[in-house]
């Protein structure tokens, strides 16, 4: 298996776009997160979240390929069960179900991770530690705050037995571990 510091190697020089890069290292630390909450492999879990969208320069265009280019330039550095569920993320597309927790959890995990970034651009800090888990479950209902953010795919996280806004708290703790890193 990859470590993070080589996926995140392997990240960069896929990837060119910063935002994105920050966005995969937000789900990255939201996963990790949601991993020790269910006491399961933190580093397996952060991979999933970091590779996540690993082809998504290359398919933003054809969101029909999204993970499924993934899943050749990941194809022997990572297992199947990690290749599985980054196709999983996208399976409008991909038709490759979310069935595990791992693969439920980072449905949930993209979701949250922007309207959890922009809970904090709204901030006057501009900064995540400012954020209240009360203020993301008020900024959730709002329907026309982050509209990128698709609750349908963040209230996945209750299939996998947390409840919303123990998500949220479990997310924003998260993120802030990587807050320094992706500037928030």
């Amino acid at each position: 298996m990859l470590t993070k510091e080589e996926a995140l190697s392997l990240v960069k020089k896929s990837v060119g776009k910063k935002n994105v890069v920050y966005h995969m290292l937000a789900v990255e630390a939201i996963m990790r997160s949601l991993a020790k909450h269910f006491e399961e492999d933190e580093a397996k879990w952060g991979l999933v979240g970091l590779l996540h969208d690993i082809d998504y320069e290359k398919t933003e265009a054809t969101p029909e390929k999204h993970s499924l280019l993934a899943e050749g330039m990941l194809q022997g550095l990572v297992s199947e069960e990690i290749i599985r569920a980054v196709k999983t993320h996208n399976h409008p597309h991909t038709h490759v179900m979310p069935e595990t927790r791992m693969e439920k959890a980072l449905i949930a995990c993209d979701a949250i991770s922007g309207l959890l970034v922009a809970c904090a651009l709204v901030m006057p800090s501009k900064k995540l530690a400012d954020v209240k888990v009360e203020s993301v479950a008020k900024k959730f209902k709002d329907k026309d705050f982050a509209r990128g953010a698709d609750r349908g795919r963040i209230v996945v996280c209750e299939e996998i037995g947390v409840p919303r806004e123990r998500f949220f708290e479990i997310a924003l703790n998260g993120l802030r571990c990587t807050a320094p890193e992706i500037g928030l």
